[in-house]
């Protein structure tokens, strides 16, 4: 009976460190990696550009920018505290690259998103959001 607990802790083990080596390995993928959405229509030869993800040197998504036939659609940076994964401010630009909205962020002890602040461009607070969980 023994035996069997011992073989059964040991793959629990090796399970958690396989998991964790994957975690950590697609971060390290996705250090200074920029991604890039191309779409092409149907008939036409020449792709065009619809999205662009660009990531830091520690692996955290750093900018967005979404792509319309006339140019930058859309572009959402993300800030960090330090070395900190998660992000603490979000600021959201529009074609013309006028600031259209920023969010702020704060985190429960488990990481877990706690509150969401809404500013307006001129930094004027317009809503919250709360997170709740619940497990079942």
């Amino acid at each position: 009976m023994n035996k069997h607990l011992t073989i059964a802790l040991a793959l629990c083990l090796l399970g958690g460190s396989l998991w964790a080596q994957d975690k950590t390995s697609k971060r390290e993928r996705k250090k200074n990696l920029v991604v890039k959405e191309w779409n092409l229509r149907a008939g036409s030869k020449t792709p065009y550009l619809d999205n662009q993800v660009t990531y830091d040197n520690l692996g955290r998504k750093i900018e967005e920018i979404e792509y319309a036939s006339y140019g930058q659609k859309k572009r959402i940076t993300y800030e960090y505290e330090g070395t900190s994964t998660k992000c603490s401010r979000q600021v959201e630009r529009d074609d013309k690259d006028h600031v259209v909205r920023i969010k702020k962020y704060e985190y429960n002890e488990d990481g877990t998103r706690k509150k969401q602040y809404n500013y307006k461009p001129n930094g004027k607070l317009e809503s919250t959001k709360d997170f709740e969980y619940t497990y079942k």
